[in-house]
């Protein structure tokens, strides 16, 4: 079966080379690669202590962060190797000083793992949820590198509990250590024979509430919000943006609101703003606007939207009607009302959140206008919806003590 599986990364491999040379996401995945010995060499030396961390991409990467970030504070004295696979995470982290060296993960061939050990030559190896590549743990087992999985969700239609899946249970014994997110996914590693799990939870819990403790203050969305009740929508695809701007048009209630599009090129902001009847302001154009008069802002960069969350009396989270929802977390750990569309099942903090009714799903224009409303109007429903959210994420706090505890005692 090794045969098998190196025959196909092998294969890939050739395939994305040729596919990278019409495509430039899949050039920066291929090329990005071929820097990664040398930006090792560039930072770690054979003297060096080092822990190697992997992500997958960015939703990854910020899931691992609050984990991460606790391990630079406590082994100062140790090199922080930190690998993407997806351009989506490097791409956009590459330059951030989290860790000593930031780079891609080499293809899982035998002759790309053995270069990429050589060079990094870690204690301690951390992969992130669903990473699981089994050269790479072949080699870490062999090395008697202590390899970890976090914040790791389990279900059972996954490779690893089927009668045909031998070949990806035997990389599950690699792991030195398995931090689970819930009581499931340990009954299921049980299943297959792992004891060596923790319910630690779900570290993107930690990673929100670290959010609203720093500075979130921005003087553009203070000049803007004015005082004045203000709904934020973010990461908004079309479907979202069509009912969001019918009822921006229609309203008269004196709302603020924020529109950060998932995408943002210009051509699509224009379409916005184009079908916007009341003023509005680009944030890319803010020095030559007077923002406080504005009614609509157009966040039209990145980077900003979780700080934005803090300005929110209530938020709209895009991706329910299309491609897959994004994150309702960052904005519900400020304590407001989450709006989202039909399509969140699969998210287990949006299953619960919406049981509990804090985030609330919406199908049409006519929902979104009735909660938005009652919002605005009944300050005593707001807060409570809010409150609950606060409340639930505040509860699922706390994974990341519960993995260091662990991690501690192999780092000593």
């Amino acid at each position: 079966m090794y045969f098998l599986y190196n025959l196909i990364v092998i294969c890939a491999s050739t395939i994305l080379k040729v596919l990278a040379l019409v495509n430039s996401k899949l050039s920066l995945f291929v090329n990005g690669r071929k820097e990664t010995i040398s930006l090792i060499k560039k930072s770690v030396s054979i003297d060096d202590n080092v822990i190697w961390i992997h992500a997958a991409s960015l939703g990854e990467y910020e899931q691992g962060l609050p984990v991460l970030e606790k391990i630079k504070i406590d082994y100062p004295s140790y090199k922080i190797v930190l690998t993407f696979f997806s351009p989506s995470g490097y791409e956009v982290k590459k330059n951030s000083k989290i860790a000593d060296v930031i780079c891609y993960l080499p293809m899982d061939t035998k002759s790309k793992v053995n270069s990429f050990l050589t060079a990094a030559h870690p204690d301690i190896a951390i992969f992130i949820k669903y990473e699981i590549w089994p050269n790479y743990l072949s080699a870490l087992k062999k090395s008697s590198i202590p390899t970890f999985l976090i914040s790791v969700l389990f279900k059972e239609n996954q490779i690893y509990f089927k009668w045909y899946g031998a070949f990806m249970r035997r990389s599950l014994n690699k792991f030195s250590h398995f931090f689970v997110q819930n009581e499931k996914s340990k009954t299921l590693l049980n299943s297959v024979g792992h004891t060596n799990v923790t319910i630690a939870g779900d570290t993107r819990f930690d990673r929100v509430n670290e959010i609203v403790e720093r500075n979130n203050e921005l003087d553009f969305m203070t000049r803007f919000k004015d005082g004045k009740f203000c709904l934020v929508a973010g990461s908004t695809w079309p479907e979202d943006e069509k009912l969001i701007i019918e009822y921006i048009n229609k309203t008269t209630y004196p709302i603020k609101f924020v529109i950060a599009p998932h995408t943002i090129k210009d051509n699509h902001i224009q379409e916005i703003i184009q079908s916007l009847d009341k003023k509005v302001v680009r944030f890319t154009t803010l020095e030559n606007s007077d923002v406080e008069d504005s009614e609509v802002l157009i966040i039209d960069t990145i980077g900003l939207l979780t700080k934005i969350y803090s300005y929110a009396d209530m938020a709209y989270v895009g991706g329910g009607f299309s491609t897959g929802l994004h994150n309702t977390l960052e904005p519900a750990v400020f304590g407001i009302p989450v709006i989202i569309g039909p399509k969140y099942h699969g998210f287990a903090e949006v299953e619960e959140l919406v049981d509990l009714k804090g985030v609330i799903s919406i199908e049409n224009t006519n929902e979104f206008t009735e909660v938005t409303n009652n919002c605005f109007t009944n300050d005593d429903f707001r807060v409570k919806t809010g409150h609950i959210n606060t409340g639930y994420i505040k509860n699922k706090s706390g994974a990341t003590d519960r993995i260091m505890t662990v991690l501690n005692s192999v780092i000593g």
